[in-house]
């Protein structure tokens, strides 16, 4: 990451006043969006005390691929070269059909209604790129390049490794949920934050950026 990006996300985390910086849809979605399947998971801006929950939004049904290994979940998740290590909170959804995002702002979190990482189709991880009082588990995330390993500790003790592929940048209304969520024919891995500008009007960042992995060992 530039030394420029980070001081803008820094002056982006004043100027919100400590807000959680976060890049949901606005609630009902973007004009015209259809409400199944939604846009991708991102969170959802809230005052620092609130008891209101920011929410992810709910990925599309067919995103599962194929069921969960029964018993075994992810524990962790790991990213060596960002110097991330983070326990695995699990997200189910609320109420209103969005994902409940991770409550621990250093925590990241697996959609557990979806793909066990190292089963066949898209396992998805999310996680916040900052919080009320600085960076987030997923701080970094924009700086990760093709290659570089994602590893996930299952409840067996096993782990899946899995290699980064590409990253896409997408406004939220313009999300491309069939190409992140869709089932595909073997082990692949979603990691999920927020990106781009702070629209201090609407209270959250206008897009997503979402890593996309394939698994190695």
């Amino acid at each position: 990451m530039t030394g420029a990006r980070r001081r803008a996300r820094a002056e982006v985390l004043c100027a919100s006043l400590l807000l959680l910086a976060g890049c949901a849809a606005p609630a009902g979605g973007p004009a015209g969006a259809p409400a199944t399947p939604g846009p991708a998971p991102a969170t959802q801006a809230v005052a620092p005390g609130s008891a209101a929950a920011p929410g992810f939004q709910d990925p599309a049904p067919s995103a599962t691929g194929s069921a969960p290994a029964a018993g075994v979940v992810p524990t962790r998740v790991s990213v060596p070269v960002l110097g991330v290590d983070s326990g695995l909170e699990h997200l189910g959804l609320q109420d209103d059909g969005r994902i409940r995002p991770p409550s621990d702002w250093q925590s990241a979190g697996w959609y557990d209604r979806g793909v066990v990482p190292g089963a066949t189709g898209p396992a998805v991880i999310a996680g916040h790129v900052d919080s009320p009082t600085g960076p987030a588990v997923f701080w970094d995330l924009a700086d990760l390049a093709p290659g570089d390993e994602i590893v996930v500790t299952l409840s067996d003790g096993s782990t899946r490794t899995f290699a980064v592929d590409r990253a896409l940048h997408a406004a939220k209304a313009d999300f491309p949920t069939s190409e992140v969520y869709r089932s595909t024919p073997t082990p692949q891995l979603r990691l999920i934050t927020c990106a781009g500008d702070w629209d201090p009007a609407t209270g959250h960042y206008e897009d997503n950026l979402v890593v996309f992995a394939s698994q190695v060992a």
